[in-house]
């Protein structure tokens, strides 16, 4: 006796929950073409995701969650369709998006250090000690620039 498992399929609903990513984001992500069409049911019409789309829409939103654009989710997901052939393209899309979260890493500590700065001077207002606050407000003033730099505003 052979027993055949059938494949799960998933509303939008159901696919939305799953991956974390708002029904809207799906419908916009296959309309972009970011993610491969998705089957219709035969008398509604509507979504019907199975596993293999629920495994794309989960490396998607594990990429989104990277910050990495549209257009380069995009490409990478055109290009994991290739496989292997598009290996030197996926390193790179990768290696491009590791370099932008390294340099927001680095604001955010440079943020961190101004936001304890200013913790630093209004203690020394509030206790009085002027000489150490005009300290501090040059030092805020330097990491100030320092941001304005790393940030690019």
């Amino acid at each position: 006796m052979t027993i055949h498992a059938s494949a799960r399929s998933y509303s939008i609903k159901e696919a939305a929950a799953l991956t974390g990513l708002p029904a809207s984001t799906l419908r916009y992500y296959e309309q972009i073409g970011v993610i491969a069409p998705v089957s219709r049911g035969a008398s509604s019409g509507h979504r019907v995701y199975d596993e293999g789309d629920l495994d794309q829409l989960m490396w998607v939103s594990c990429l989104a969650a990277t910050g990495m654009s549209v257009s380069d989710m995009r490409r990478y997901m055109a290009n994991n369709r290739l496989g292997a052939d598009a290996a030197a393209d996926q390193q790179r899309l990768l290696e491009e998006q590791q370099q932008r979260l390294a340099a927001e890493a680095e604001a955010l500590v440079l943020r961190q250090r101004y936001v304890a700065l200013k913790i630093a001077y209004w203690q020394a207002v509030r206790v009085g000690d002027n000489a150490h606050a005009e300290q501090i407000s040059a030092q805020a003033l330097e990491l100030a620039d320092e941001l304005r730099q790393a940030t690019g505003a």
